[in-house]
């Protein structure tokens, strides 16, 4: 009774929309950079930036025995995305094949599908989603207990009562770069540089939705020029705008700051978001992203100059891993 074309589609579009929702998300969203790492960071362009953090005072720790809050999800594994995505494509592949009339004679008369084949298929499903949510459950369970609790570095007792925490390799690594940039220019300010790196941030995603980058080539490198114009230019060949609106930065933080080469390289942290979606030119209808959902997300972009006190320029951006 289910050996129709009617169940034939119904089940292929649920292996299509379980296929693209649960196992392969895709990022749809443009902005500066299309959403990926472009640039150079000198000798550190092999390595993804750091998620550093300025020392602190020592918190009071849990016991192990104490109840933890509800970890944060961590991103799915892309091994298992692979090994899903695969198995899915299989499925639908073979699917699409069957409706065309080939392979009949696998499937019964005119390759048509049966309850117990949709019931399978059906529990199948059901058993990729549970193992990926358990998988990601007991993996942020993991990661939370061990930053909570594995990673905390020593404390120690000041002869006024005060306790500090003992900065890790990171931190002082950080700490160390913002020394020696100083000893070039006295002048550097942390909290300034912050608000000339927002500044920039705004300035560039304002020319970039202009699809012209002239406005603000002073304020990249050659590279970073060539890459964002080039993408700019593509989008006019394609007569679409990505539109940028309602950007909202929460937060600007340095994470790493080293000299090498006779320059000075800063990589802040952006967190912010937006609204981020592409219109086709002739028509203003939305191609991709959205008007109406703003878009959260997090990049490191990279600021370099000659040592000494002079103007930052972009010479890098990294998506968050």
């Amino acid at each position: 009774m289910f050996k129709n074309k009617w169940a034939k589609r119904c089940l292929v579009l649920f292996i299509f929309y379980f296929l693209c929702f649960y196992v392969l998300p895709l990022d749809a969203f443009a902005r500066v950079s299309g959403g990926r790492s472009s640039g150079s960071r000198g000798s550190r362009s092999s390595t993804p930036p750091g998620s550093y953090s300025t020392p602190r005072q020592a918190q009071p720790t849990p016991p192990p025995s104490q109840p933890l809050s509800q970890p944060a999800p961590q991103p799915q594994s892309s091994l298992l995305r692979g090994v899903m995505g695969g198995i899915m494509g299989g499925m639908l592949g073979g699917m699409l094949f069957r409706s065309l009339g080939f392979g009949s004679d696998l499937g019964g008369e005119g390759g048509g599908i049966g309850i117990f084949e949709i019931l399978l298929i059906g529990a199948l499903l059901f058993g990729i989603y549970w193992y990926i949510k358990r998988r990601r459950q007991a993996a942020a369970a993991n990661a939370y207990y061990q930053s909570s609790i594995g990673t905390t570095e020593p404390s120690y007792q000041t002869s006024y009562g005060q306790s500090y925490q003992q900065p890790r390799e990171e931190e002082r690594d950080l700490g160390k770069g913002l020394s020696y940039i100083r000893q070039m220019d006295s002048s550097f300010d942390e909290k300034k540089f912050q608000d000339g790196c927002m500044d920039q941030f705004f300035k560039i995603q304002g020319a970039w939705a202009n699809r012209d980058m002239s406005g603000a080539k002073n304020l990249l490198t050659e590279e970073m020029l060539r890459i964002i114009q080039d993408d700019a230019e593509k989008l006019k060949s394609e007569k679409r705008i990505n539109k940028l609106e309602n950007i909202a930065v929460r937060s600007v933080d340095i994470v790493e700051a080293w000299q090498e080469s006779g320059k000075d390289y800063i990589t802040v942290k952006f967190y912010a978001n937006l609204l981020d979606y592409t219109v086709d030119e002739s028509t203003g209808q939305v191609v991709s992203g959205s008007k109406t959902e703003p878009v959260k997300f997090e990049e490191y972009w990279t600021f370099t100059r000659p040592v000494g006190n002079n103007p930052w320029q972009l010479s890098a951006i990294n998506q968050a891993e």
